[in-house]
């Protein structure tokens, strides 16, 4: 695919959804990379433009350069985003009540501490992303398993199997402790996806270095 039949394509994708105001982004196109520029107006706008990029065949990498210009009545004072963001994460019944810790500079929510499951660390930026005045969110809440990675590499090639079809036989898997890397080479974002997403879910890691290459 050329870089100009490629940048028609993300432009169409980020026109075709509707939570977007795609005049406000621009695209750029250079060896399959896209890069996305502009201004948007919540956080919320930033996340849904590059999901949208990735959702498009032939991006080979994403590079975001989109500044969050939150609208006048959107805008909230640090400590009031604080206060908001720590009330939520403790009505989010899978987070542990008080594991997760709320740090707020200019809009931006940074999130430590530590839980014992990555869905968990997903569900507590989650949690805050979408509130108002927020311009980003930085997730640095660690994991720390309760459970034996001994078993760890057997959990993740089963589930590739069960996940990724085809592709699972050209994924391979190392683990050193609760640390777990990724690398071969699959057909699609998707089954790229699928196979980072079952390394998390195994029980007892930590970090996922996922170095799978996507040939399309």
């Amino acid at each position: 695919m050329t870089d100009d039949k490629l940048k028609q394509d993300v432009n169409a994708e980020l026109k075709w959804d509707t939570s977007l105001h795609a005049a406000e982004i621009g695209v750029e196109v250079k060896d399959g990379i896209v890069t996305l520029v502009g201004q948007v107006s919540s956080y919320t706008e930033k996340m849904h433009a590059e999901q949208a990029a990735q959702r498009v065949k032939g991006v080979q990498a994403l590079a975001v350069k989109l500044e969050v210009n939150l609208p006048g009545d959107c805008r909230r004072d640090d400590a009031q985003i604080a206060r908001t963001a720590k009330n939520v994460l403790d009505w989010v019944s899978i987070i542990p009540v008080d594991s997760i810790h709320v740090l707020v500079e200019d809009g931006w929510i940074t999130l430590s501490g530590n839980v014992a499951w990555q869905y968990q660390r997903l569900a507590a930026k989650a949690a805050v992303q979408y509130l108002m005045g927020v311009r980003g969110v930085n997730n640095l809440v660690s994991i720390n398993p309760h459970i034996s990675t001994d078993a760890v590499k057997t959990d993740i090639e089963a589930a590739l199997q069960r996940s990724a079809h085809n592709d699972a036989q050209n994924i391979r898997v190392e683990v050193h402790g609760s640390d777990v890397t990724l690398s071969g080479k699959v057909h699609s974002w998707s089954e790229r996806n699928l196979a980072r997403q079952s390394a998390w879910n195994s029980p007892g890691v930590r970090t996922v270095v996922d170095n799978i290459d996507v040939i399309l």
